[in-house]
């Protein structure tokens, strides 16, 4: 081991160094910058460097112009709200297809049936507050849950789903796609919907 006479002083105001643990090198000890466990990481991939197994990936990522929608339809008769809501933006944006891209609007078109069938759990009917402002003094006005499945109850899922999507000019676009209905008709069937996909 060496003594203290073979310590090499070195310079720490313009080199950087020396604030490292000491290691010994050519004899002597000396601090190094680096911490041990960064200088044996960088001697493992000097001496074994990692080979490509040679095949080429690539991201796919969607133009507006290629994207093919299709048409969906689900029934929202004792389905929960928020998982249901979750499901449809999920679609909306396209999130169901390989090639999702999330700065294209990828998504397909949804179409909700028996919205007025919806089920809230808990006491979310009396509870859940549905809030709007005319922009004036004394101008808020609050509708409960149960209240607004009494006169509009597309307008409940409708607001689920448009919170889940992102805040941008993109969201609006997904939004348009989103078709819901108080009763079991619509008037899409040229459109041939397809039942909503369970791997969502």
């Amino acid at each position: 081991m060496p003594t203290g006479e073979n310590l090499r002083p070195v310079s720490r105001r313009r080199t950087g160094i020396g604030h490292g643990p000491p290691i010994l090198m050519g004899g002597r000890i000396q601090r190094c910058a680096e911490p041990p466990r960064l200088m044996i990481r960088l001697f493992t991939l000097s001496c074994f460097p990692i080979r490509s197994s040679g095949v080429s990936m690539s991201t796919t990522i969607a133009r507006p112009a290629d994207v093919q929608r299709s048409w969906f339809v689900v029934d929202a008769a004792d389905q929960v709200l928020g998982r249901l809501a979750s499901r449809i933006a999920s679609v909306l944006r396209g999130k169901h297809k390989p090639t999702f891209t999330p700065h294209v609007d990828c998504g397909d078109f949804v179409v909700v049936v028996n919205a007025d069938k919806i089920k809230l759990t808990g006491r979310k009917l009396d509870q859940k507050l549905y809030h709007r402002y005319s922009g004036h003094p004394g101008g808020l006005r609050s509708r409960s849950a149960r209240q607004v499945l009494d006169t509009h109850p597309e307008r409940v899922l409708q607001a689920a789903v448009k919170r889940m999507l992102p805040k941008n000019r993109l969201a609006r676009d997904m939004y348009s796609k989103l078709k819901v209905y108080a009763g079991e008709s619509h008037p899409h069937a040229a459109q041939k919907p397809q039942p909503f996909p369970d791997y969502v």
